[in-house]
């Protein structure tokens, strides 16, 4: 009880209390004015095609598809040549899989890779910790590709069929360890789509070497690529960690954890987008990791 008073009548309680009570609505308010915003990230590379569009993790819902719909009118405006997603597609474990016709809306060809909600692989906290660890005991080389061990009979894969066959009505063409290679206006572009890693189904196929096309290599978890023969290597899961805050976001420019942007560990680099749409922590908030869409172009010269 006197601590209690001490407590109120110290002026620098009084005024924490008083911050924490007139911020945090405050607060609430700009993570959902963010969490229904959007951004445009420019990446530029040598003999890169005109109009590559990447976005990831849309988690659709009824609650969030006006926000889907003004992001892929966002990316009609760009002009794309081709609309890459990265997995997640779904949210919750009983989605309205109805949502999926807004990918009819792009104006280019899309391609897809399917992620850990498309399977229903790992997403509650605990399961999702479960299959971190899993990851880290496997083998991840190009020559020594393996992640047959997270295949424990978790993931269900008549559900990802059904993803993809929804997918696949509306326009998407959804790649599980196969390739396609495009004429982009005189440009060669190769998609590499890899399964997903956290269900264990990631089993990159084998792709010819000497080709002077650009390559993208796209898997749903960051942790689960290899350093394969690719000019960009495209990831999303993160959500880019969805509530940045400055600590974490100073580890994250630092390459200690990987949450979203560039990132080159010797080899082939990789861009982990922010994604489009949120599953973590049940909320649409976001805090310093706007929703995002990518655009890969060529480098120009003067």
């Amino acid at each position: 009880m006197g601590i209690g008073r001490l407590h109120l009548k110290n002026p620098r309680y009084a005024f924490i209390a008083i911050a924490l009570l007139v911020c945090t609505p405050m607060t609430l308010g700009y993570m959902a004015i963010e969490g229904g915003s959007s951004s445009v990230t420019t990446l530029t590379f040598d003999g890169a095609p005109e109009g590559v569009v990447f976005i990831a993790d849309p988690h659709l819902k009824a609650e969030t598809i006006d926000h889907t719909r003004e992001m892929i009118r966002e990316i009609n405006a760009l002009h794309p040549s081709v609309v890459l997603i990265g997995g997640d597609f779904v949210y919750d474990e009983d989605p309205d899989l109805s949502l999926q016709q807004v990918w009819q809306e792009i104006d280019a060809p899309v391609y897809a890779v399917l992620g850990n909600h498309d399977y229903r692989s790992g997403i509650d906290a605990f399961s999702g910790l479960q299959r971190v660890a899993a990851v880290g005991g496997t083998t991840r080389t190009v020559t020594d590709y393996d992640l047959s061990a997270l295949r424990d009979g978790t993931a269900d894969s008549a559900f990802a069929d059904t993803v993809e066959a929804e997918l696949e009505k509306n326009g998407v063409t959804v790649l599980r360890n196969e390739y396609v290679t495009l004429d982009i206006n005189g440009t060669p572009l190769r998609i590499v789509g890899v399964d997903d890693g956290w269900a264990g189904m990631a089993d990159p196929p084998m792709v010819p070497g000497n080709s002077d096309a650009f390559t993208v290599y796209m898997i749903h978890e960051p942790e689960c690529r290899a350093d394969w023969d690719a000019d960009i290597i495209l990831a999303g899961h993160t959500h880019g960690g969805q509530v940045m805050l400055p600590g974490i976001k100073d580890l994250n420019d630092r390459g200690i954890i990987e949450l979203s942007g560039l990132f080159q560990k010797g080899g082939a680099p990789v861009y982990i987008s922010r994604g489009v749409g949120t599953s973590n922590l049940r909320t649409d908030l976001r805090f310093n990791a706007p929703p995002e869409i990518v655009l890969i172009s060529p480098t120009t010269t003067l």
